[in-house]
C-alpha cells in the first residue's frame, strides 16, 4: 500500500492532496495532511518496537476519548482529547502488512488541532501553570473511568522497583562482560548513588501496592509538549500523546512534569553545578495542578514532592541501565551520553533532597493543611 491508499481507508471530510513530514517526535513516525477542502489532520505510523500491542493501545485512546466526549456534552464543557478517526470498517487503526511505498505497521489519523501551539519550555510561569491545569484536568476527569479495564500499553513503565530490578540485572551482565566492565568503573559513583536509595524509591509502588495510594488513569508522559494552548489565548485546548495513558499514580504524572519543567538545566546538562529544582517554579505547577486536580487524598496531597523525587530518581537508573547495557534503549548523540543524563537526574534528585523540607511547606500552604 501507499500512504494514499492507507489515507482512504479513513473518513476524512473529503480527499487528500498533501501528505508531509511533521513535527520532532522520537516514537512515531508523523506527517500532516491536507484535504481538497483544506481540512487537516495528523497521520502517524506507530512504533512497535516501543509499543507491542497497538490494538490494546488504540482501545485505550478511543474508550477515554469517548468518555470524556459523552462528559464534556453532558456538562457543556470542552473535551480536551483529540478522538482518533475511524476508519471505513469501524477501527481506528490500518496494519500494513505487505511492503509498498508506505513502510508496514500501523497507521492512525486524528485532527489537527488548529490555532494551536506547541511549546517545548515554558516561556512563562503562566505557561507552566496552565500545564498544570492540563495535566491536572485530566487525572480529574477521568477519575471515575474504570482504570483496571485499560491496557499496560508498556507494562511495569513506572515501576521503580521494577526499574531497580533491571538495574541489577545489567549491572551483572556488564561485570562479566570484558567489553563493558569499564562502564561498570566509570559509573561507580552513580551506581552507589542509585543503590543508597533503592529502599525509598520503592515507597510509592509499595504504598500502591498495600492499596494506601489510590491507581488512577494517568498520562504518564507530563512534558510541556504534549499540552497543546490556544496560540491567542493560552488556555489549554489539548492533552495529547496518549499512547502511554495506563493505569497509574497521580504522583508520577505530577512528578514528571516537575522533573522536566523546574528543572534549572537540560536533561543532559553536563555541568552539575547548574543542576537544581527551581522551588519557584515549583510552586507555579504545584499551584495549578491542586487547583485542577480535584479528589487527590490526603495521602497523595502530601507525597507529591515525593513523587517528584522518586520519577527523576527513576529516569536516571534507566538511564544508567541504559549506559551499563551498552546504550541499546535511548538514542545517544556521543559517547558517555547516557552517562551524563543519569549524571543529571541524579544532579537534579539529590538538590530536592536537599530542599525536600521547603517543598513540602510550599505544598502544605497551597493545599490548606
Amino acid at each position: 500500500m501507499n500512504t494514499t491508499e492507507i489515507l482512504s481507508c479513513f473518513l476524512l471530510d473529503s480527499k487528500p492532496v498533501s501528505c508531509e513530514p511533521y513535527g520532532n517526535g522520537h516514537i512515531n513516525s508523523t506527517f500532516l495532511v491536507t484535504t481538497d477542502k483544506g481540512t487537516r489532520y495528523i497521520l502517524q505510523r506507530l512504533n512497535e518496537e516501543a509499543f507491542k500491542d497497538v490494538p490494546a493501545l488504540m482501545e485505550n485512546i478511543s474508550g477515554i476519548a469517548r468518555f470524556l466526549a459523552a462528559k464534556a456534552k453532558e456538562t457543556g464543557g470542552a473535551c480536551h482529547v483529540l478522538p482518533p478517526v475511524e476508519t471505513k470498517d469501524g477501527l481506528t487503526y490500518v496494519h500494513v502488512t505487505e511492503d509498498g511505498d508506505a513502510a508496514p505497521g500501523y497507521y492512525r489519523v486524528t485532527p489537527f488541532a488548529e490555532h494551536s501551539i506547541c511549546l517545548e519550555k515554558p516561556e512563562s510561569d503562566e505557561d507552566f501553570y496552565r500545564c498544570a491545569i492540563a495535566f491536572g484536568t485530566f487525572i480529574s476527569e477521568l477519575a471515575d473511568y474504570p482504570a483496571e479495564t485499560l491496557h499496560e500499553t508498556i507494562p511495569n513503565f513506572h515501576n521503580t522497583p521494577d526499574r531497580y530490578r533491571i538495574l541489577h540485572e545489567s549491572l551483572e551482565r556488564a561485570r562479566k562482560n570484558p567489553e563493558l566492565t569499564h562502564r561498570v568503573l566509570d559509573a561507580a559513583g552513580e551506581i552507589a548513588f542509585a543503590l543508597e536509595r533503592e529502599a525509598s524509591a520503592g515507597k510509592l509502588q509499595q504504598l500502591r501496592d498495600a492499596g494506601e495510594l489510590p491507581t488512577r488513569v494517568t498520562h504518564n508522559d507530563t512534558k510541556l509538549n504534549n499540552v497543546l494552548l490556544d496560540e491567542d489565548s493560552r488556555s489549554l485546548l489539548y492533552v495529547i500523546d496518549l499512547d502511554t495513558v495506563m493505569p497509574g499514580l497521580s504522583l508520577y504524572d505530577y512528578g514528571d512534569c516537575i522533573r522536566f519543567g523546574a528543572a534549572t538545566a537540560a536533561e543532559d546538562e553536563q555541568d552539575l553545578t547548574k543542576v537544581h529544582c527551581d522551588l519557584h517554579l515549583f510552586e507555579v505547577f504545584t499551584r495549578g495542578f491542586l487547583e485542577s486536580c480535584k479528589g487527590l487524598t490526603d495521602l497523595e496531597i502530601e507525597l507529591l514532592p515525593e513523587g517528584a523525587r522518586t520519577i527523576t530518581l527513576e529516569l536516571g537508573v534507566r538511564f544508567l541501565t541504559d549506559w551499563l547495557d551498552g546504550d541499546k534503549y535511548f538514542a545517544t548523540k556521543y559517547p558517555g551520553h547516557n552517562l551524563d543524563r543519569c549524571r543529571a537526574q541524579f544532579a537534579l534528585a539529590a538538590d530536592m533532597e536537599a530542599n525536600m523540607e521547603k517543598m513540602k511547606e510550599i505544598v502544605n500552604e497551597l493545599s490548606g493543611n
